[in-house]
């Protein structure tokens, strides 16, 4: 990869590792450090060529003999709500969205440890404290910020039996069952769009689909600020659990470092 200007990126590769999508497969990425003086710009230009953010590191998949992988990014103006994001998107209209400076908070971690618990727990996120929650929320140096989803003081909330505690200091924090917070997601402003960089929400609210309502919700507000794009991050063909990313059409899949307009899942 080259790219003009003064400053060059150094880039380094992980060791093989199990792959968390894909049985019997190794997984590497390459990566480099993003650093406070021209981040915003490099940054940009790393987006463009497959890159993703966690924290002060871009990073993409540099796999040997896999190229599964896949960048994507939906056509904002262009796209149109299913059948079924209708209803989703009709289910969940009430929830009260607050866009704000990418700040942790105990209300944010009681409920990522929730849905860490329920939907990974075996995997690398299982074992984050606080601490590493600030760290993956607050450490970056580019223009993020967060979307926190609530309920109406009067509709509906979390489940009763969404209910743990952990340490916090010396004190102990155990949010009520009352509490209003439904989902967060943590985004990228990019200068084409919006990366969701990371979201989590209420596991046990399964009828909702709140997952669905983010990405939607996200397309809606790029749109209302002009921006063109969304990205999801990777689609892994071949992995279940990344199948919904391609249910919102159209969009463009990044292939040999070229953006290719894809219309339907079924293209595939």
């Amino acid at each position: 990869m080259t790219k003009q200007g003064k400053d060059f990126p150094e880039f380094y590769l992980t060791r093989p590792q199990p792959c968390p999508y894909l049985p019997d497969r190794d997984e590497r990425k390459l990566f480099t450090h993003l650093g406070p003086d021209g981040s915003v710009a490099d940054f940009d230009y790393l987006h463009q060529e497959g890159f993703r953010r966690s924290q002060t590191i871009a990073y993409r998949p540099q796999c040997e003999h896999c190229s599964a992988c896949t960048s994507v990014r939906i056509r904002v103006d262009e796209f149109k709500r299913s059948k079924s994001q209708k209803r989703v998107w009709s289910n969940n209209k009430s929830l009260v969205t607050t866009r704000m400076d990418a700040l942790s908070s105990a209300e944010q971690y009681a409920l990522f440890k929730a849905y860490v618990e329920a939907r990974h727990s075996d995997g690398g996120m299982a074992d984050m404290t606080l601490f590493d929650y600030q760290a993956m929320i607050e450490d970056s140096f580019v223009d993020s910020f967060l979307r926190e989803y609530r309920a109406p003081k009067s509709g509906m909330q979390p489940p009763k039996e969404t209910s743990y505690s952990f340490s916090l200091s010396s004190e102990t924090y155990k949010p009520k069952a009352s509490s209003d917070l439904i989902a967060v997601a943590l985004c990228d402003l990019l200068s084409d769009g919006i990366s969701l960089v990371y979201s989590f929400f209420e596991p046990n609210l399964h009828s909702r689909s709140i997952g669905t309502y983010i990405i939607l919700e996200t397309i809606d507000y790029a749109q209302s600020v002009g921006l063109p794009y969304v990205y999801l991050g990777y689609w892994v063909k071949g992995s279940q659990k990344m199948d919904y990313k391609v249910k919102f059409m159209p969009q463009d899949h990044l292939i040999n470092g070229e953006w290719v307009r894809v219309e339907s899942a079924k293209d595939l």
